[in-house]
C-alpha cells in the first residue's frame, strides 16, 4: 500500500477534523469519499460500527477521528508544541466536552424528530451555554487560544459550524459568543477549510484511486 486509505464523508464533523489534521501535515491519502445511505462492504468489513472517518495504515487501521488527529501529531508536530500546560490539558477536556455533552444535544437540535420527545429549544439552550462557556476562555485573536491554528480548533469548530447551520439567521444574531462567531469564520474562510471540503466522486468499489489533499 503506497499510500494511507481514509474512507471520509464531507459533511461529517469527525470526518473534518481528521482531514484537516492530514492536510496540515501534508500527508497524501487514498480517499474514499462514501455516502452514508451507501456503505461500502469492505469498508464495514474492517471497520463494522460503520463511521467515518477510518484510515487504514499498513500496520493498523484507525476508526475514530480523535485517535487519527492524534496519530498525525505524533507523527509530525504540526501545532509546534505552542500551548502551554493548562492549555493541554483544557484543550483534552473541551474536545471530550464537545464529542459528547455538545454532540448529544446538537443531533437534538437539528434531528429533533429523530429521538422520542426531543425538545429541540431546550437542546439548542444547551449547546449555547457549552458555547457561552468557551466565549468566556477564548482570546481575541484569529483562533481559540491566539494567533496560531491548534488542536482544538480543528477538533470543534466542525461542530460549531454544524450548530449555525441548524438556523444561520439566529446564529448570527448571538450577541454573547462575538469570539466564537469571529473564530468560526475565519475557519470557514481559510484556505485549509476550503481544501478539505472539495467535492469528491463517491467511492464504488474499482474507482479508479483519487488523493488527499486534492491538487
Amino acid at each position: 500500500m503506497s499510500y494511507p486509505i481514509l474512507y471520509s464523508f464531507k459533511r461529517c464533523p469527525y470526518a473534518m477534523r481528521a482531514r484537516m489534521a492530514l492536510q496540515l501535515a501534508e500527508i497524501k491519502c487514498e480517499i474514499r469519499e462514501i455516502r452514508l445511505s451507501n456503505k461500502p462492504e469492505h469498508m464495514l468489513e474492517i471497520s463494522p460500527k460503520g463511521t467515518v472517518p477510518i484510515l487504514i495504515l499498513e500496520d493498523k487501521i484507525i476508526d475514530e477521528s480523535y485517535d487519527i488527529v492524534n496519530w498525525v501529531i505524533e507523527k509530525r508536530n504540526i501545532f509546534n508544541d505552542n500551548l502551554r500546560s493548562d492549555q493541554i490539558n483544557l484543550t483534552e477536556s473541551l474536545i471530550k466536552k464537545f464529542d459528547e455533552a455538545f454532540k448529544h444535544h446538537l443531533d437534538r437540535y437539528k434531528y429533533a424528530t429523530r429521538y422520542e420527545n426531543a425538545d429541540s429549544e431546550f437542546h439548542r439552550s444547551e449547546c449555547l451555554k457549552i458555547l457561552i462557556d468557551l466565549e468566556a476562555i477564548a482570546s481575541n485573536g484569529k483562533w481559540i487560544f491566539g494567533e496560531n491554528l491548534n488542536k482544538l480548533d480543528i477538533s470543534i469548530l466542525p461542530f460549531i459550524r454544524q450548530f449555525r447551520i441548524a438556523n444561520p439567521g439566529w446564529f448570527d444574531s448571538l450577541e454573547e459568543i462575538s469570539k466564537i462567531k469571529k473564530i468560526l469564520n475565519n475557519y470557514l474562510n481559510s484556505e485549509e477549510f476550503k481544501k478539505i471540503m472539495f467535492k469528491y466522486d463517491e467511492w464504488q468499489l474499482g474507482s479508479k484511486p483519487v488523493y488527499f489533499p486534492s491538487t
